[in-house]
C-alpha cells in the first residue's frame, strides 16, 4: 500500500515537473537597455515632490529628505546615454523614500515604449532601490499590448548624473513573455528579432 502511494507521488510529480518545464518552454526571453532621465528640478523638470514625509530626515542622503518623501515621476527614456539620443519612451509612477536610515527608495512605475515592435506596450516595474549598491535588482511585474504578462526582472543603475538635478538610470530588461501560439500577425516583427526601443532583443 505504501509503495503504490509512493509511486503515485512521484507520478504526479514527475507529471508537475513536465508541465512547469513546457510552460517555460512557451515564453519568449526579452531584453532591453534604457535610460532614464530623472530631472528632480529646473528646465525640463520630470519628478515633483507629492508627499514631504513626515520624517525623520534620512541621515545617509543630502539633507531635506525625509522618510515618506514621495515623487511622481514621468521620466523621459532614450535609446543612448545621451537626453539627446532617440527617445523611445517614457517611465511614469512614482519613487517614495523607503528607509529611515539607508539611501533605499520603493519604485513603482510603468515604462511606456514609444517606438519599433514593441511602440505602445508597456512594462510594469517594481522593487526596493538602495542607491547604496551599483547595481539594484527590481521585479518585472507586468506588462501590456506585445508584453503582456511579463515576468522577469531589472538591474537598475546610476549610469551618469549630470547635475544635482539630473541623473541618468541605466534600465537592463531581462523579461520573458508568453509565446503565441500560433501566427500572429501583429507579434511577427518581435518574433523575426527586429531591433525594439532601446537595444530590444527578442529571442
Amino acid at each position: 500500500m505504501a509503495s503504490s502511494a509512493a509511486r503515485k507521488c512521484i507520478l504526479l510529480l514527475a507529471v508537475a515537473l513536465t508541465l512547469a518545464a513546457a510552460a517555460s518552454a512557451r515564453r519568449r526571453p526579452v531584453r532591453l537597455r534604457l535610460y532614464m532621465h530623472d530631472v528632480v528640478g529646473g528646465p525640463g523638470q520630470t519628478a515633483v515632490l507629492l508627499v514631504k514625509g513626515p520624517g525623520p530626515e534620512n541621515p545617509s542622503m543630502h539633507p531635506g529628505n525625509y522618510f515618506g518623501d514621495t515623487v511622481a515621476v514621468d521620466d523621459l527614456l532614450t535609446e543612448g546615454l545621451a537626453a539627446d539620443s532617440r527617445p523611445v519612451g517614457r517611465a511614469q509612477g512614482t519613487y517614495m523614500t523607503g528607509s529611515m536610515r539607508r539611501p533605499v527608495f520603493v519604485v513603482a512605475v510603468t515604462l511606456v515604449l514609444t517606438g519599433g515592435p514593441y511602440n505602445g506596450s508597456t512594462l510594469v516595474v517594481a522593487g526596493h532601490d538602495d542607491t547604496s549598491e551599483a547595481v539594484r535588482e527590481l521585479a518585472v511585474v507586468g506588462g501590456t499590448g506585445r508584453l503582456r504578462r511579463a515576468a522577469g526582472h531589472v538591474l537598475w543603475s546610476t549610469a551618469r548624473v549630470e547635475s544635482a538635478l539630473h541623473a541618468v538610470l541605466e534600465l537592463d530588461v531581462h523579461a520573458s513573455v508568453p509565446a503565441p501560439s500560433g501566427d500572429d500577425d501583429d507579434d511577427a516583427p518581435a518574433r523575426r528579432g527586429h531591433a525594439a526601443p532601446g537595444s530590444v532583443r527578442s529571442e
